[in-house]
């Protein structure tokens, strides 16, 4: 059975990058019948909060990525500890002690002298009262896995064929010196453990994939399906990483966007395929194929958000937003024709509400002082209600030809002066369920 994860850490709130990952993996999972874990990465107890899991699944929720269970790395630190000693007990994992700018000076040193800035392994070389030594003078050391250094090659979803010498790479540090467990082993083991069979995530972990590869193996197990998927850059190609705070879900969900205008780009996004609003999450997930994303960085354009939002409130139905309707104070027996009038107007649904002003007849009407006298004897000419879908035609023409007014010059002042807006809904259909016009 095909068996995703989606593995953030709950120490800050999701942003549009971690989704690429999360809509990938859920959809793959989806498509295939197979199983969606959501997988808390809490081993960090100093910045892992409670408030930050709950946020993630809140965000999760809205977007509509439902999950089959839920796993929490800080339950299974038994289980870390078991890795740890296997790798110990075959040579695989060692202590060093290298200080912070002990290891810089090595790195600069290497550099001078051409060579790729990666640990020696000087640990390695320590005798046993040296260890001792060390151990009484700085306390527990981190520990490493030790690299064979040989190539590691897999076949990427998406990057094809991929190679990283190994001897190219740190020694990555797997248990910090107060005892942490870091990612590195963390996922190695919950992913064998879980029996993950696919892995989607950004292409800056290609590395860090490379050197999993070779601990499953030291583990006795063979490593998942991998697939790195490119990073998101602005809409000029520059770098998205520092926006990407602004960019949390939470903070599109306040600014009112709709959760599929979000999935329908996100989905597409880096693709062959062209982007497709979509009106359930499951659509996507049987359209998608991860053969059609490439590995060139994508460009990531908010505005684009602000459009399919749009275009997701186009094609809602009213009964999808009756209650948001009639909590303005729009009558019942008029709430979908409101609705069926506004509804391509509207970026975000608060605006609504701005609309229920203008049909009340209470919006801040627009005169410029050019046009005071022709409104107010184009207001005097206004039929009486009840008005209807021919209303607006009836009127503009009988106030054409008394005051020899057309076009925009006609139609523009008359407009803001009901509504206070330069565009909107078609006139006719608007004064049709217009309660009055707003006093000047």
């Amino acid at each position: 059975m095909t068996v995703t994860r989606f593995a953030p850490s709950p120490t800050g709130y999701l942003h549009v990058g971690n989704l690429r990952a999360a809509l990938m993996n859920w959809m793959i999972a989806r498509k295939e019948g197979g199983t969606f874990v959501l997988r808390l990465d809490d081993t960090d107890p100093e910045r892992s909060r409670d408030e930050y899991a709950d946020a993630i699944r809140e965000d999760l929720r809205w977007l509509g990525l439902d999950w089959d269970r839920e796993e929490r790395q800080s339950l299974r630190l038994d289980r870390y500890e078991a890795a740890a000693e296997s790798l110990r007990a075959s040579g695989r994992l060692y202590e060093a002690w290298e200080t912070p700018t002990e290891l810089d000076l090595k790195r600069k040193k290497q550099l001078n002298m051409g060579k790729p800035p990666v640990y020696d392994r000087a640990a390695l070389a320590l005798a046993e009262d040296e260890k001792a030594a060390l151990r009484a003078e700085r306390g527990a050391g981190v520990w490493r896995f030790r690299l064979d250094h040989e190539r590691i090659e897999w076949e990427d979803g998406i990057l094809g064929p991929l190679s990283i010498d190994a001897a190219s790479v740190s020694d990555p540090v797997l248990i910090r010196a107060d005892g942490q467990v870091l990612y590195t082993l963390a996922s190695v083991v919950d992913d064998t453990e879980m029996r993950i069979t696919d892995v989607v995530r950004g292409s800056d972990h290609v590395t860090n994939t490379a050197t999993q590869i070779q601990i499953m193996a030291a583990l006795g197990h063979g490593h998942p399906r991998f697939a790195h998927h490119s990073l998101l850059t602005g809409p000029q190609g520059e770098a998205l990483s520092k926006r990407l705070g602004t960019l949390a879900l939470r903070d599109l969900r306040a600014r009112g966007v709709e959760p599929m205008a979000v999935l329908s780009l996100m989905a597409r996004l880096g693709s062959s395929q062209p982007v497709e609003l979509r009106d359930a999450p499951a659509e996507l997930a049987e359209a998608f194929e991860l053969s059609q994303f490439g590995a060139a960085p994508t460009k990531f354009d908010e505005r684009d958000l602000v459009d399919l939002s749009a275009g997701v409130l186009q094609r809602t139905p009213f009964a999808a937003v009756r209650d948001e309707v009639l909590a303005l104070g729009v009558p019942e027996a008029e709430a979908e024709a409101f609705w069926t009038v506004v509804r391509d107007n509207i970026e975000r649904r608060a605006e609504m509400a701005d609309w229920w002003t203008v049909v009340r007849g209470e919006a801040e009407p627009v005169v410029a002082d050019e046009d005071r006298a022709f409104v107010d004897e184009a207001l005097a000419m206004l039929p009486a209600q009840p008005w209807d879908g021919g209303t607006w035609k009836a009127w503009t023409g009988a106030v054409k030809a008394a005051t020899g007014r057309k076009g925009r010059g006609l139609f523009m002042p008359l407009r803001l002066a009901l509504t206070g807006c330069e565009r909107g809904p078609d006139m006719g259909d608007l004064l049709a369920i217009m309660h009055g016009v707003p006093e000047r």
